[in-house]
């Protein structure tokens, strides 16, 4: 017959050697688990030790069932028995479990997964300070005096689906989110640089772009509307378009105005980095330009101005 693996833990010089299975039978305050020595070991935690010294307690006693027994919440001592057999383990999402793993590894003394568990709180904490504040607005008397205090250039978005008067084209729909998602992106990049309003009930624009000088003193500089009426064989209908390269360019212009000391060093590159090579002019007075001319600017080197050194 193959005997079941051992290990020998000498009790004292004048007591016989006990022999400790190498299967451990675990009651964590209520819920059973099932684990062995050889897992236990694997690391140098106070767990190993109370472990394998109740197990030798029960080895003296006949009437023993030999279940280890301790007194703490079995809730997330699985998850501390995986990191010890795979040396790795998912930690939850939120902040409140990872903690409560933290204070269990803490008291099993299971420094490696102790340390993984303040690292995933550091990082969520990091992530939860990087909040970008976008101004929400109701009215217009709202909106002036936020732009006319503003020390940062200023990039109102406005937009309300509701007031269409007529039926929406096919792909309005799309662009419309388009046009959201491009303003959410823009005002996490660069909510150091510039003010970020959006304008959802006191304008009668569909969709539509407004860029502002800092603190007032520079009138708005740019307009990018994105509706039109387009008209079919019976009816009228509202079009929403997405000038992505126009908004990203008149973005960079309005960044440009920022006049603070801590702006941006890189102004130079960014120029030249959005400068068209035909030699087209790139300033403010683009604003003005045909939707031909327009669609001549290359796209993608808006976005390593925008994305990269903004």
């Amino acid at each position: 017959m193959s005997r079941v693996p051992c290990d020998r833990v000498t009790m004292g010089a004048n007591e016989p050697k006990l022999e400790i299975s190498n299967y451990v039978k675990l009651n964590i305050g209520g819920s059973l688990f099932y684990t062995t020595v050889t897992t236990l070991s694997k690391l140098n935690s106070k767990l190993r030790d109370m472990v394998l010294s109740e197990a030798a307690q029960n080895a003296k006693t006949l009437e023993s069932e030999g279940w280890v027994f301790i007194d703490r919440c079995g809730k997330h001592f699985g998850t501390i028995l995986n990191f010890l057999r795979d040396g790795s383990v998912p930690l939850p999402e939120t902040c409140v479990e990872i903690s409560e793993i933290l204070a269990e590894t803490k008291y099993y003394g299971i420094t490696e997964l102790h340390d993984a568990c303040e690292q995933a709180l550091q990082k969520k904490r990091n992530r939860n300070t990087n909040i970008t504040w976008v101004t929400l607005i109701t009215s217009q008397n709202e909106a002036q005096k936020l732009i006319s205090v503003s020390s940062k250039p200023v990039v109102k978005f406005a937009i309300n689906r509701h007031n269409n008067k007529y039926s929406y084209t096919g792909a309005s729909d799309d662009n419309l989110l388009k046009n959201i998602e491009l303003f959410d992106k823009l005002a996490e990049k660069h909510r150091e640089r510039g003010l970020f309003i959006k304008d959802v009930i006191g304008s009668n624009e569909i969709c539509c772009w407004t860029f502002y000088g800092p603190g007032g003193a520079v009138k708005k500089v740019a307009e990018v509307c994105c509706t039109s009426i387009v008209y079919a064989t019976d009816k009228k209908h509202t079009k929403v378009d997405f000038p992505e390269t126009r908004i990203l360019e008149e973005t960079m212009n309005v960044m440009l105005l920022d006049t603070r000391i801590n702006k941006s060093v890189q102004e130079h590159e960014l120029i030249e980095a959005t400068s068209s090579s035909n030699g087209n002019c790139c300033c403010s007075c683009s604003s003005q330009w045909s939707d031909a001319q327009w669609d001549k600017i290359n796209a993608s080197s808006l976005y390593d101005a925008l994305y990269v050194h903004f």
